[in-house]
């Protein structure tokens, strides 16, 4: 379960990241028909025009031979009325921007070999600088070369874009599916296991997990666990981010064949087991069906694994192994009582909070570490990013999808932490026969507050803690219904089952035996009293009959 841990730990890291991105269009002088190019901006230095036809075309000046961190970099004449072209590095993007805006230049292009950030810089730089700076990645630079005559002009402009992206739509889907199926699959398989017993292949391997219980000090050490991940993720990334990579095909392909198990049983075909060996993890010879599932949950995640970086078809794997392993963790991990529930969402509450809006106040930068880690950091020489996210490619159709940033992302953590309270509320609603109305209205309030997060998103346009909105609509979903029901007492303590009345008095009726028997009762009083006994003192009977959601080892 170590590295399964690894896992969720880095997926509560993973936010949605919103840069301020822009389009550059250029063309030759005198002619109106270009190409566009994105572009990353800081809208704090200085705000582009929402339209093409409202910017303002001006010559470019290339001074890519050049950093622009000294007044001698600065060419005779300097730049009136152009936009220079300088390449990143050596200095800050303030230095380089006041050398411009000194000697006339109406913008700045910083052209990047890495990958884009927004150019940054302090409030009081902010206030001193009057033109726009963006950065054009350096393969866009070299095409703009190769298609445009030196003399060439360029518009800066930043669309607006749809409200609302399908892709969002795709998202919202998935991840409700995934929290409404793990937390009723999670639910139904606890109290089977607890009620019935298992129907097994004679010989078969143990094919379902078991259950690991969530106490408070577990939570503790997970909490502490995560943030120690995520700050060594901030000074380290290059180092962990392919062990990351790499523990998570290792567990989405456990968590593939976990899904799917259930599925192949059920075919009639491949029952047959390979012969004796002393191959590792083969010599109880197990069916073939089961091998050949492995290997293709192994094949999955290896591909995976290969071609990650594949934008045009690598995300479909992507969420496939991420709601595989989103399942496995809601049906693995159990919170046994409400008061558990509450602990871990409110620390993580607390969690997701201070390292997106919080760390920014402790950093040289001036960005999260959270923002910073998700995104990944801007010195990174990998250009990895974390797989902990469900990804949809964009689906509309703006200028911006040329960008960096085509697709809209949801870590597996807003996902996995009120899963299991949606998981808490179905085994609740099992146990008081209850039709499911916890499970229902905690689903029903997740969803309220992942569309509340996406509005956020939408408003703010930077990246939000999604526990900030998800937490108290799913607690406080489920806190209502407890106090509506006046069911608070056994839903915080995850207790409550009381047999129907017609199964206590069968259970009694039990005790004492019937006109059947070959032999008559030898001592029929003290069985009377017995029976007397029990009914005037429910407190055994009570102790025995009433499960507790937190004991699995009594059932």
């Amino acid at each position: 379960m170590r590295f399964l841990s690894s896992l969720l730990l880095a997926a509560l890291i993973v936010e949605q990241v919103l840069g301020e991105y822009g389009m550059a269009h250029f063309s030759d002088w005198g002619n109106s028909k270009g190409k566009d190019y994105c572009i990353f901006f800081n809208s704090q230095w200085a705000r582009l025009p929402q339209d093409l036809s409202k910017a303002t075309r001006l010559q470019t000046y290339d001074l890519t031979s050049s950093v622009l961190c000294s007044p001698s970099d600065v060419p005779e004449g300097g730049f009136p009325n152009s936009i220079p072209m300088v390449m990143r590095g050596n200095c800050t993007f303030y230095e380089k921007v006041r050398l411009a805006q000194i000697n006339g230049a109406k913008g700045l292009l910083i052209v990047s070999k890495d990958r884009l950030t927004p150019p940054s810089g302090n409030k009081s730089q902010y206030e001193e600088i009057g033109i726009p700076v963006a950065l054009l990645s350096y393969k866009d630079m070299l095409d703009i070369s190769k298609t445009f005559g030196e003399k060439r002009q360029v518009a800066m402009y930043a669309p607006n874009e749809p409200v609302v992206d399908y892709n969002m739509v795709l998202i919202f889907l998935m991840a409700v599916g995934t929290v409404a199926l793990g937390g009723y699959w999670a639910g139904s398989r606890d109290i089977k296991k607890r009620y019935m017993k298992h129907k097994r292949d004679d010989g078969a391997e143990k094919q379902d997990e078991e259950t690991v219980d969530v106490t408070p000090i577990m939570i503790c050490v997970f909490v502490v666990m995560c943030c120690s991940m995520l700050v060594l993720l901030y000074f380290f990334y290059d180092q962990l981010v392919y062990m990351t990579i790499a523990t998570f095909c290792l567990a989405s392909a456990v968590s593939l064949y976990s899904c799917l198990w259930p599925f192949v049983r059920r075919i009639p075909f491949g029952k047959c087991r390979i012969p004796e060996n002393n191959l590792p993890y083969c010599h109880k010879r197990p069916q073939v069906r089961m091998l050949i599932l492995s290997a293709f949950c192994i094949g999955v995640s290896v591909t995976w694994g290969v071609f990650r970086n594949e934008d045009q078809w690598a995300w479909i794997l992507q969420d496939a192994l991420g709601i595989a392993f989103c399942l496995y963790m809601l049906k693995t991990i159990r919170l046994p009582t409400f008061k558990a529930c509450t602990l871990l969402l409110v620390v993580l509450f607390v969690y997701d909070v201070f390292f997106v809006f919080i760390t920014p106040l402790l950093t040289k930068s001036g960005e999260s570490i959270m923002v910073e880690v998700a995104a990944g950091p801007s010195d990174s020489s990998t250009h990895e990013k974390l797989p902990m996210v469900l990804k949809v490619p964009r689906l509309n159709s703006s200028p911006l999808v040329l960008c960096d940033r085509p697709f809209s992302l949801l870590g597996f953590g807003d996902i996995l932490v009120p899963g299991l309270l949606v998981a808490y509320c179905h085994r609740f609603d099992i146990l008081m026969q209850t039709s499911q109305i916890y499970f229902l209205a905690c689903t029903i309030g997740y969803g309220i507050g992942l569309l509340i997060t996406f509005v956020a998103l939408t408003l703010m346009q930077m990246g939000q803690p999604a526990l900030l909105y998800l937490v108290p609509c799913t607690l406080l979903t489920s806190l209502a219904v407890a106090l509506w029901r006046k069911e608070l007492p056994l839903f915080w303590t995850g207790s409550g089952f009381v047999p129907p009345p017609i199964i206590m008095e069968q259970i009694n009726c039990t005790q004492t035996p019937g006109p059947s028997t070959d032999e008559p009762p030898s001592n029929p009083e003290p069985a009377t009293s017995e029976t007397n006994n029990q009914r005037e003192d429910p407190t055994p009977a009570t102790q025995e009959e009433v499960p507790h959601l937190t004991d699995a080892s009594n059932t």
